[in-house]
């Protein structure tokens, strides 16, 4: 499973980057207009700062206004994925874009018969949003399931099943149990995969006893053996 991070904070994406752990990034115009950007500017940083396809959303709704705008983000590096909306203009841009040879992320995708649709549009990714369903009600990873079971049953599908609005690590779990292929996740629901008490209370309980046993530093111990071999 690939790992994207969705956000348009370039400090934590160049402090995840180093972990080599990040595939990609996701941004929206929410998230750049958060940190006070020009759009531009904040994609060619990020496109820089990681080797993976970074999603720049149009704000146009209108077919043309959405391939101008999708064309223009695409110039700006070559590892831009233009994200459209999943509407009957967004998709027929994405067919374009797509045809013209860019990535396409269709975003804002609900049901399983707009993923169908989305892959019919040669889309690179299509982003459920399973937080906001789990929001009123519904059960976003079952989404997931349909839209995995479904693409299975067609190899010319060559979308990539791309979870987005995820809420907890669970949510990535679950998303790697049922055969996505990536994830996007805030910065801190990365960080927080990292965590387990149990991690942390089996370290200290090492270092402690390490330092009970009164021996030298590893690092030191192992220079002088190699000085003397």
């Amino acid at each position: 499973m690939k790992f994207f991070i969705d956000t348009a904070d370039l400090d934590e994406i160049q402090a995840l980057a180093a972990t080599g752990l990040v595939d990609g990034v996701t941004t929206n115009p929410s998230l750049i207009a958060k940190h006070g950007a020009a759009m531009a500017d904040r994609i060619a940083d990020i496109c820089a700062a990681v080797p993976g396809p970074v999603s720049a959303e149009v704000t146009a709704t209108d077919i043309e206004g959405m391939l101008a705008e999708g064309r223009a983000l695409a110039a700006i590096a070559d590892n831009v994925a233009v994200k459209v909306p999943l509407t009957e203009s967004g998709l027929r841009a994405c067919k374009t874009l797509s045809n013209e040879g860019t990535k396409v992320n269709v975003t804002l995708c609900f049901s399983a018969a707009q993923a169908i649709l989305a892959a019919k549009a040669g889309a690179s990714f299509i982003s459920p949003f399973v937080g906001r369903l789990d929001d009123i009600g519904q059960n976003g990873m079952e989404l997931i399931a349909d839209i995995v079971e479904i693409y299975e049953q067609y190899p010319d599908f060559e979308t990539e099943i791309l979870v987005a609005s995820v809420r907890h690590p669970v949510h990535v779990v679950e998303a790697a149990r049922l055969g996505a292929d990536v994830v996007t996740v805030p910065p801190k629901i990365l960080k927080q995969l990292f965590q387990h008490p149990l991690t942390d209370k089996g370290l200290a309980a090492f270092l402690a006893d390490w330092a009970a046993s009164g021996q030298a530093p590893i690092l030191e111990q192992l220079e002088k053996k190699n000085g003397a071999d």
